[in-house]
C-alpha cells in the first residue's frame, strides 16, 4: 500500500470518509481495512462491508479471505439488498411477513402489478394508463428517491400527472397484495428493512450492538434510504467508513442522491476524510486531462490524481467534418492500433447516448471490424426504431407480412391469431385493387383498400387505434412525406407512436430522441429504400452475427459511459463531443445536472489507460429541416486549458 492507503486502511476508530479517486486502489483499500480490523481483534461478525454489487461483494470477501482465510467468512458482507434480505428473513413477521417470503423478480412485480391495474377498475383505456412495467419503474423511483408520487411525476413523469391518484391507488394495491401473498420486490429489501429499523428499537438495537465497524463501498452510489440505513444502523459506535469518489457520481436519474458522500462531513462532524490521489491506471497526461475535466465543478472535494505511471502522449483532440468522418475515423485508427499490437478487446468507444453511435455501427459493420455493445442491443435493433421502420417498410412494399403484424400488434387487443387473421384480409383487398403505379413510384398501390378489409374483424377494443392507423398510412401515402424517410418517422411519431411510448416505456424521452435522430440520419439516403437498405445491412451482416457466436473472437466494445463505469482500456474514444449532445441539452437547465454531465465526461476520460481519443463533427443534418449545419464542440471541451491536449482537424 502507498502513505495515503496505508492511512485509511488504519484509521483510528470514528466516522471517516475515503476519497479515492479514479484508478486509486479503492477495493483493495477496502479489503485491507476489513483484514486490519480482524488483525486488530474486532470480532469477525461485528464488521458489516456493504457493497453495490455481487460481485464487488465476492471480490472483496475472497480477497480477504486470501489475506486471513475462514476467519473472513463470518463477516457480514454483501449488498445492501442482500443484507436487507437477510436481516427481514430474521424479523420480517414484526412487520407482517413470515419468514419464508419470496422475493419477486422483474417480472414477477410486473405481473402482480398488472393483476392490481385489473382489479382497481381504473379504464386504461379512456386514461392511457402506464403499461404495468412503467409502473413498476414508477414505483421504483418513488420509493427509491422517498419522494411522493405526486412530486415524482411532477418531475419525471410530467405527462402522467393528472393520473397520480389512479396511480397512488394502484401502488396501495400493489401493497396488499404483496403483503397478502407473503412477498417483496426488489425495492422493499430496501424500504421495508428501514421501516422494520425505525419501527422496532429492540431490533434496531441488536444491530447497532452487534456492528462495530460499518464500512460502504461506492458510496456516492447510495441513494436516500441506503444512508440512512448506514446512519442508523452505525449510530452506536459511530464506526463508519464510507468510500468512494464524489466525481464520479453519476447515477441520479435512478435515484443515487450526490449529497450523500457531500455532506458526509456535516453528517459526521468527528469525520476524518482520507484521500486517496495516486492513480495506477492511467499515464500523466491522461490525469492532467482528467484533473483540468473536473476543475470546473464547484461541488467536490478537491483532489489531484497523481500519475504512478511513466509519460505517455497527450489526449487527442479530433475534429471531423460530420459525422460519418468521425465513425471513418475512429474505425481507421481502431484498426492502425491494432497493427501496432493492440488487441480490439483493449479498446472502448465511449458515448453519451445511445444515438450517437448511429454512424459508427455502420461503419464498424462495413468494415468488417467486430464489436460488442454494453446493453446487448444495437442502435437499429430496439423495438422502438424496429416499430417505426416497420411501418416504412409496409409502405415501401404492402407484401411484407413481418412489417404488417408488427405495426397491428402494438395495437391493444390484437395478438398474433388476429394479426393472422388480419393480414390474409389486408393481402385479400390489395389483391382485389390493381396498381396504378410503376416501378418507380413508392409505393405501388395504395394501402387503404386492404386496410379497409380488415374492419369487420378488427376487435371492438382496437377500433380506435385502427381508425388512427388508417388515417395514418393514408396521410403517408401523400407524395410529400411519402418520399422523404424523415417526413414519414416524424409523422410516425407525431400521429399516436409518442403515447405509446409513453405507455409503454419509463425512458420515453430518451426513445423519442433516438427517433427524432433516426430522423435526422435518414436525411442522408435519397429514398426509403436506400434507407432501409441500409438498415438491413446493418443489422444482417456477418460482425454482428459472428460476435453472438464465437466468444473468443476480439471485438471492440461499444458503450454508454454510464455502463462503462468501473472498467479501464487501453485505449479510449469518447465521441459526438458536440453541444446539445454532450452536455445533452436537457441537463444544461439547471447547474446541478451540468455538473453530473462533467462527472460523467471525467469518468468517460479516466478508463483509458494509455490513448484517449475525443471526438466531434463541426457538420451534422439540420432537425426538421434539411440541410447542414455547424455543430459547437462541447462547453467541457471549450472550458480545458489548451496545453492539456492536442487538436488535430481531419481532412
Amino acid at each position: 500500500m502507498n502513505d495515503q492507503q496505508h492511512a485509511a486502511v488504519t484509521s483510528p476508530k470514528g466516522p471517516s470518509l475515503v476519497i479515492a479517486g479514479a484508478g486509486a486502489g479503492k477495493t483493495r483499500t477496502l479489503t485491507y481495512r476489513v483484514a486490519y480490523l480482524l488483525e486488530q481483534g474486532i470480532p469477525a461478525d461485528r464488521i458489516l462491508l456493504l457493497t453495490f454489487t455481487n460481485k464487488a461483494a465476492r471480490e472483496m470477501m475472497q480477497r480477504v479471505g486470501d489475506l486471513l482465510g475462514n476467519e473472513a467468512s463470518v463477516v457480514w458482507g454483501g449488498t445492501f439488498h442482500s443484507i436487507g434480505a437477510r436481516m427481514l428473513r430474521r424479523h420480517g413477521t414484526c412487520l407482517g411477513f413470515g419468514q419464508d417470503f419470496s422475493i419477486m423478480d422483474r417480472e414477477d412485480a410486473v405481473d402482480l402489478l398488472s393483476t392490481c391495474v385489473a382489479v382497481s377498475g381504473i379504464d386504461v383505456k379512456a386514461t392511457r394508463f402506464p403499461k404495468p412495467k412503467v409502473l413498476a419503474d414508477i414505483f421504483s423511483l418513488v420509493a427509491n428517491k422517498q419522494s411522493t408520487m405526486e412530486i415524482l411525476l411532477e418531475k419525471q413523469f410530467p405527462y402522467f400527472a393528472h393520473l397520480t391518484r389512479e396511480m397512488e391507488q394502484v401502488m396501495e394495491l400493489y401493497r396488499e397484495r404483496k403483503q397478502t401473498n407473503n412477498m417483496m420486490d426488489f425495492d422493499d429489501l430496501l424500504g421495508l428493512w428501514l421501516v422494520m429499523l425505525r419501527q422496532n428499537s429492540e431490533i434496531l438495537e441488536q444491530y447497532q450492538q452487534q456492528f462495530q465497524f460499518v464500512l460502504v463501498d461506492e458510496y456516492q452510489d447510495t441513494n436516500r434510504i441506503q444512508s440512512n440505513l448506514v446512519d442508523l444502523i452505525g449510530a452506536r459506535h459511530q464506526n463508519v467508513m464510507v468510500v468512494g469518489d464524489d466525481s464520479q457520481s453519476i447515477y441520479s436519474w435512478r435515484g443515487a442522491h450526490f449529497a450523500n458522500i457531500f455532506e458526509f462531513p456535516k453528517r459526521y462532524a468527528d469525520a476524518i476524510v482520507h484521500k486517496i490521489e495516486t492513480n495506477y491506471r492511467s499515464t500523466p497526461q491522461i490525469l492532467n486531462f482528467a484533473n483540468a475535466v473536473i476543475q470546473s465543478n464547484a461541488q467536490q472535494f478537491s483532489k489531484q490524481l497523481e500519475p504512478a505511471r511513466p509519460a505517455g502522449q497527450k489526449p487527442m483532440v479530433i475534429v471531423t467534418n460530420d459525422a460519418h468522418e468521425q465513425a471513418m475515423f475512429v474505425a481507421q485508427k481502431a484498426l492502425e492500433l491494432r497493427d501496432e499490437g493492440i488487441e480490439l478487446d483493449e479498446m472502448a468507444i465511449l458515448y453519451r447516448s445511445h444515438f450517437h453511435a448511429m454512424e459508427l455501427q455502420m461503419e464498424l459493420t462495413s468494415r468488417n471490424i467486430p464489436f460488442s455493445i454494453t446493453s446487448g442491443i444495437r442502435f437499429f435493433e430496439q423495438a422502438h426504431i424496429k416499430d417505426v421502420t416497420a411501418s416504412i417498410k409496409l409502405m415501401t412494399n404492402p407484401a411484407d407480412e413481418l412489417s404488417f403484424k408488427r405495426v397491428v400488434k402494438l395495437m391493444p387487443g390484437i395478438g398474433a391469431r388476429t394479426a393472422d387473421t388480419l393480414w390474409h384480409l389486408f393481402q385479400g383487398g390489395l389483391a382485389n385493387t390493381p396498381s396504378t403505379g410503376n416501378a418507380d413510384t413508392l409505393p405501388p398501390r395504395s394501402l387503404m383498400p386492404g386496410i379497409q378489409c380488415c374492419i369487420p374483424k378488427v376487435p371492438k377494443k382496437s377500433g380506435e387505434a385502427w381508425t388512427q392507423f388508417q388515417a395514418t398510412m393514408e396521410q403517408m401515402e401523400a407524395p410529400k412525406i411519402r418520399g422523404s424517410t424523415a417526413a414519414m418517422i416524424r409523422h410516425i411519431m407525431d400521429a399516436g407512436y409518442e403515447d405509446y411510448l409513453k405507455s409503454e416505456y419509463s425512458n420515453f424521452r430518451n426513445r423519442m430522441e433516438d427517433l427524432e435522430q433516426l430522423a435526422v440520419y435518414s436525411q442522408q439516403f435519397e429514398t426509403p429504400e436506400t434507407f432501409l437498405t441500409q438498415l438491413a445491412l446493418e443489422t444482417d451482416l456477418a460482425p454482428g452475427r459472428k460476435q453472438e457466436m464465437s466468444q473468443d473472437e476480439e471485438r471492440i466494445r461499444l458503450s454508454t459511459i454510464h455502463q462503462a463505469k468501473g472498467l479501464e482500456f487501453k485505449v479510449v474514444f469518447v465521441i459526438m463531443l458536440c453541444e446539445g449532445l454532450f452536455p445533452s441539452e436537457r441537463s444544461t437547465e439547471n447547474p446541478d445536472s451540468e455538473e453530473e454531465e462533467r462527472r460523467l465526461f471525467y469518468v468517460a476520460s479516466t478508463r483509458a489507460m494509455d490513448e484517449l481519443y475525443l471526438c466531434y463533427p463541426l457538420m451534422r443534418f439540420s432537425q426538421r429541416g434539411t440541410g447542414d449545419f455547424m455543430q459547437t464542440p462541447s462547453r467541457f471541451l471549450a472550458e480545458l486549458p489548451r496545453d492539456v491536449f492536442e487538436e488535430v482537424k481531419v481532412r
